[in-house]
């Protein structure tokens, strides 16, 4: 059903139906489009706000992609309808719209293209998908072969819907000056103001051939008819109809007569996409239209993605998770920090977060995302709830909810950066802020400590506001009193975390204060949200602790623990009482949940989390966001076989039955998977189909810092592998700071600690020093058996 080629550079599935959502993305830094692999596509592009370019048949609500996207026979797709003329029969390419047993199906994801061959009717069609590096445009081929002993003659239509543009405007037509169909709309407003805004968007979509049809449809009732989409009304006909639409649903259809002779094949080539108008889909028709227009795109894009390629390659027992680990992870690592979600304002939280992987694929990029966080710091030291990316951009939606974790992920995520890079030099760096204050990189970061811990109430504990890291926790103190029992614990550790750099840039009076306040931090953690065996969520406006062992939902959450571990408030005690807790409450096949048992109505002193769907996004899934910072704690304590479970469970597969449930490749990892697993196990583990999340960032630097152990210092590289009990060895080639490293990790009855060699001397310590650039180092390495 689904198999990986030689060197995992690609996912090809033989079912339609075994998976139907299952996909695959492509992106630049102006668009991304995911396709499912029978044909579904959601897309969109940067004007400099997301936009797109062909709509849902009826009005659409401007929202971010959906978890568990529905799709349905209108929904925007890219199809090719074929008809034996001889006889009559219909079949459609990838599968939908005419949904017909099909004698071969692939979809095949690559890392820079997506592709599908099908075979019905002894002919076979192979559409293929890629996109240029800076363009917004679809690059669309499509081959049909006949594989029969006899010639065929054959009508292929090409089908790419437009669906509903706009209530105030819009139309379509063949335009034989341009080779294209082209709809036109008007993007609909009421303020005036908002005409001038709108005045230069590209609300023109077009489909350009570069083979002449002999027919077409502009019109979408007159291409179904009464026949709908599995059997529209205009393939009954001999031609299409030549239809336009004039303030009517615009589609994009056209028609090839074909007379194939044994084994013949023929190809097509369209682009699809927006624009402005008629001169630049003139220069992107130049631009691209052609065999070697084609050629060039594929090639310079598969360049584009290969620069995302990451700094660690791994041989384990495990050979799916070295796929995974070695093609997969870092170009979802990169897809983040390359392009920030395609939106105008990430929230800080994600914006720092995402770019955190960058430090391990692009370091200048990490580097330049922290001077232009800190640039928007406010004028008390909190950090926004969003960063601004383009002029004129505005914080929408979530960001417009006040959160108070914002500046916990400075010191966490700088953490990562320094010890890729060691550029204490980015400390000294004078930024001026929005405000016009200057300050140091280091003073910002300070502030936003002293802000943390201005932000707690009388008894020490950090106030939640309309939300922490749990964006639908908005209404445990939005009266203002309510405080958060993860965001106490993750100032602690973020306090902790800055004391460290302090110490290190000679600010010994600054390391104490902030230590000596995470320890107070810490202490007010258990002297009022411990509760015997695990610590609670947080409290409320109205004082209720919640969280606990009393709660009959949302009794134990993952998140206060992880991070009790990584501040330091849990002492070794507390933590062998966690741990079990957390593997019977919160364990299940497809990974730990965030919390459980989940909510099954509305709690008003929580919030909005609770009218989730039971195993749904935060209302109890396996929330791999949560998880991942599980499995960084673990690693903290030693606890590798632990670690490397809930790593493992974020990866879909291996068993066909895991891949079926799941119903995702393994070609990325989603911000959820369905929890409630004990009530409703037949959804349990059902992927939410989102690659945007901040899981992935963390994951990657769990398998580079965590189970590999190799995380840089000032010094240069520590050497600490953790593998799970289970492996005896596994070979890793690290990228550390300019340098290759080839290293064979092995378990050895002879030593009771790591042991390093080079060139068959045992170094002082587990750590390499005197890093060289350019300079390939092999290594040995023991671990105790």
């Amino acid at each position: 059903m689904l198999r990986s080629s030689e060197d995992g550079d690609r996912y090809e599935l033989a079912s339609p139906t075994a998976m139907p959502k299952a996909g695959g993305f492509l992106w630049n830094q102006k668009m991304m489009i995911q396709m499912t692999c029978r044909g579904y596509a959601t897309a969109q592009f940067m004007q400099p706000e997301p936009a797109k370019y062909a709509h849902a048949p009826n009005l659409e609500a401007k929202t971010f992609m959906q978890p568990e996207q529905n799709y349905y026979a209108h929904h925007p797709g890219r199809f090719v309808y074929i008809k034996d003329e001889e006889t009559g029969q219909l079949f459609s390419a990838p599968y939908e719209p005419v949904r017909a047993p099909l004698d071969r199906f692939v979809f095949s994801v690559g890392k820079s293209d997506i592709s599908w061959t099908v075979e019905r009717l002894g002919l076979r069609v192979e559409m293929t998908l890629v996109i240029p590096t800076h363009d917004v445009v679809e690059l669309w081929s499509v081959k049909v072969t006949n594989l029969t002993g006899r010639p065929r003659r054959v009508s292929v239509y090409p089908y790419f819907p437009f669906g509903y543009m706009s209530w105030m405007n819009q139309e379509a037509e063949w335009r034989s000056d341009l080779g294209s169909v082209v709809s036109n709309s008007i993007t609909p407003y009421q303020k005036a103001a908002d005409y001038f805004k709108n005045k230069y968007l590209k609300d023109k979509s077009y489909l350009l051939c570069e083979t002449t049809p002999i027919s077409w449809e502009a019109m979408q009732q007159a291409f179904e008819g009464e026949g709908g989409l599995h059997a529209p009304s205009s393939l009954l006909q001999q031609e299409l109809s030549r239809s336009d639409a004039r303030y009517e649903t615009p589609v994009a259809v056209v028609q090839y007569r074909e007379e194939l002779k044994t084994d013949e094949q023929r190809e097509y080539r369209f682009l699809f996409g927006p624009a402005y108008d008629d001169a630049e889909i003139k220069e992107i028709r130049n631009k691209y239209l052609s065999k070697e227009g084609f050629a060039r795109t594929a090639r310079e894009y598969a360049e584009y993605i290969g620069k995302g390629k990451g700094c660690l390659q791994i041989e384990t027992p495990d050979k799916h998770v070295d796929n995974f680990v070695n093609n997969w992870l870092p170009r979802q690592c990169y897809y983040h920090g390359d392009v920030n979600r395609l939106t105008t304002d990430p929230q800080t939280r994600n914006y720092l977060q995402d770019n955190m992987g960058m430090s391990y694929i692009k370091p200048q990029v990490a580097r330049q995302a922290f001077l232009t966080a800190v640039a928007q710091q406010e004028k008390n030291g909190a950090m926004p709830d969003g960063i601004l990316l383009a002029e004129g951009a505005e914080l929408k939606y979530i960001n417009q909810i006040p959160h108070t974790d914002h500046c916990i992920w400075l010191p966490v995520t700088l953490e990562a950066y320094l010890s890729e890079t060691g550029d204490y030099d980015l400390l000294k760096v004078p930024v001026k802020g929005m405000h016009g204050d200057t300050y140091t990189v280091f003073e910002r970061f300070s502030r936003a400590m002293d802000w943390l811990l201005s932000a707690r109430d009388t008894r020490g504990l950090s106030y939640i506001a309309q939300g922490d890291w749990c964006d639908p926790l908005n209404m445990v103190g939005y009266k203002g009193k309510g405080v958060s029992g993860w965001q106490t614990v993750a100032t602690a550790f973020a306090l902790r975390l800055w004391a460290d750099v302090c110490e290190h840039e000679g600010k010994a009076e600054l390391a104490t204060h902030y230590r000596a306040s995470a320890k107070e931090v810490n202490d007010a953690a258990n002297a009022h949200l411990w509760d015997g065996d695990w610590f609670a969520r947080g409290i409320t406006d109205d004082n209720v602790i919640f969280g606990i062992k009393k709660d009959p939902e949302g009794r134990i959450w993952l998140n206060p623990q992880t991070w009790s571990i990584l501040s330091g408030a849990a002492s070794e005690e507390q933590i062998a009482k966690m741990l079990p807790q957390v593997d019977s409450q919160l364990g299940t096949p497809y990974g730990i949940v965030m919390f459980a048992p989940p909510y099954n109505g509305m709690r008003e002193d929580v919030g909005r989390v609770t009218q989730k769907y039971p195993g749904s996004a935060e209302n109890g899934s396996v929330y791999n966001h949560a998880a991942v910072f599980y499995v960084h704690s673990l690693y903290s304590i030693g606890e590798s076989d632990r670690a490397y479970d809930t790593l493992r469970k974020m990866i879909p597969g291996p068993s066909e039955e895991d891949y079926v449930q799941r119903g995702q490749l393994p070609v990325y990892i989603p911000n959820y998977y369905r929890g409630a697993y004990q009530k409703y196990p037949r959804t349990a583990g059902r992927s939410s189909q989102l690659f945007n999340t901040g899981t992935v960032s963390w994951v990657y630097r769990s398998f580079v810092e965590g189970l590999c152990g190799l995380r840089g210092d000032a010094q240069g590289l520590r050497i600490q592998p953790q593998l799970p009990s289970f492996w005896d060895a596994i070979k890793v080639t690290r990228l550390f700071r300019g340098a290759t490293f080839v290293i064979d990790i092995r378990r050895s009855t002879d030593v009771k600690e790591v042991v390093v060699k080079y060139k068959g001397q045992v170094l002082p310590e587990a750590r390499f020093t005197n890093i060289r650039p350019g300079e390939t180092y092999e290594l040995s390495v023991s671990i105790p058996k």
